[in-house]
């Protein structure tokens, strides 16, 4: 069966035919992507960033669901916000986090759904 899908031709797609036409990735760009894919390849920020996708979630309720430590969800948690893919607000002297960033959080889910497909 032949197929008839010809790539979308928009600002964010990646033509591997035209590869030559762009410009090199700068530096910062290249430390970003590696971070972020750094992030994701961790099995306890990527079950952190699941839990956080649908709904703000508290540094107890992390804790309490995943079956971790305090201390281990705020070390993950203060990598993610570092990296700028979680955010917080402050309720009295609990925080409640939630993603910052919903671009990883397609790729999580796209991941997620690669993953489990047969």
């Amino acid at each position: 069966m032949t197929s008839n899908h010809q790539p979308e031709n928009n600002e964010h797609s990646i033509n591997t035919h035209s590869a030559g036409h762009h410009e090199p990735l700068d530096e910062e760009t290249l430390f970003i992507i590696t971070q972020t894919f750094k992030a994701l390849a961790d099995p306890t920020r990527v079950r952190i960033l699941y839990l956080i996708a649908e709904r703000e979630v508290s540094v107890n309720e992390i804790a309490d669901c995943l079956s971790l430590s305090q201390s281990t969800v705020s070390h993950q948690l203060r990598f993610l916000k570092n990296l700028r893919l979680v955010t917080f607000r402050r309720a009295g002297t609990t925080l409640y986090y939630s993603p910052e960033d919903q671009h990883v959080m397609t790729i999580l889910r796209q991941t997620i759904h690669h993953a489990q497909h047969d």
